[in-house]
């Protein structure tokens, strides 16, 4: 099944990403968290207690026996950059800016945060490589994900038809409403593909980021791709959604390590 729980904590995992690595996507149950954070907030930038959020990361990463010392996190920034991870990040270290984080280090636990934007995790099953890209609308239109199997192919020599992806969590079609300055911009980056990205009517745009992720993963080579039709916005039960909660929200976090 793909959701699982360890006492309250409950949280999701793909089925079609391979062996050899632990992942996880958590779900809000299960911290320490109060409203409107409540429960399993990993945000430390949207108002909750800063020990709270750490007693939330101490409690997820236990979950699948990962050291909190072994962390490597970025601060997302709606950019394309990757970042190389070659070994945690100290505590007491910068984040560096960066939407995607690759490493092919067993020791490590690559993690993001997420609150609507699209989480996709990627693993090379045969060269051992694993990464977590941040793709909301303006990560979508400027490729983020793109970038990040480039990067796959540059600094591990991946072929991306060995690269399996998964598209997790997010807001979904049916909830994710664009300006028309967002729709411009989606047609110019996906030229005649963007009709089936956007849904037009008379009173509202709305955008599809999970078909848009899907066709920037098979544009770049990508064959096997699994998605986890799960919108934040519907489910806040178990999502935090940015847009659905009108920004008094926390943010759900994703971890996933080679083993």
């Amino acid at each position: 099944m793909p959701f699982q729980s360890h006492d309250e904590i409950r949280y999701f995992q793909f089925e079609q990403l391979g062996r050899g690595l632990t992942h996880a996507i958590f779900t809000r149950r299960g911290g320490v968290s109060p409203e409107p954070w409540a429960e399993l907030n990993l945000g430390s930038t949207v108002g909750d207690d800063l020990e709270r959020v750490r007693e939330n990361r101490r409690l997820a990463l236990e979950t699948l026996e990962r050291d909190p010392a072994s962390v490597y996190d970025v601060w997302q920034v709606h950019g394309v950059e990757v970042a190389i991870a070659e070994a945690p990040r100290a505590p007491d270290a910068p984040h560096l800016q960066a939407d995607a984080i690759l490493t092919d280090k067993p020791g490590l636990t690559l993690m993001m945060r997420f609150a609507d934007c699209v989480p996709i995790l990627l693993h090379d099953t045969v060269h051992k490589v694993v990464g977590i890209a941040h793709a909301g609308w303006m990560g979508t239109v400027r490729g983020t994900v793109r970038f990040a199997v480039e990067a796959m192919q540059k600094r591990y020599h991946s072929n991306p038809a060995d690269i399996r992806a998964a598209i997790g969590p997010s807001i979904g079609p049916d909830h994710y409403e664009v300006g028309p300055d967002v729709a411009i911009q989606v047609q110019q980056a996906f030229g005649s593909d963007a009709a089936s990205l956007l849904s037009v009517s008379s009173d509202h745009i709305k955008l599809d980021l999970w078909a848009a992720n899907r066709l920037l993963l098979e544009q770049a080579g990508v064959r096997h791709i699994e998605v986890a039709g799960l919108c934040t916005a519907c489910h806040t039960e178990d999502w935090y959604s940015h847009r659905a909660e009108k920004g008094r929200t926390g943010r759900f976090g994703i971890i996933i390590a080679l083993v």
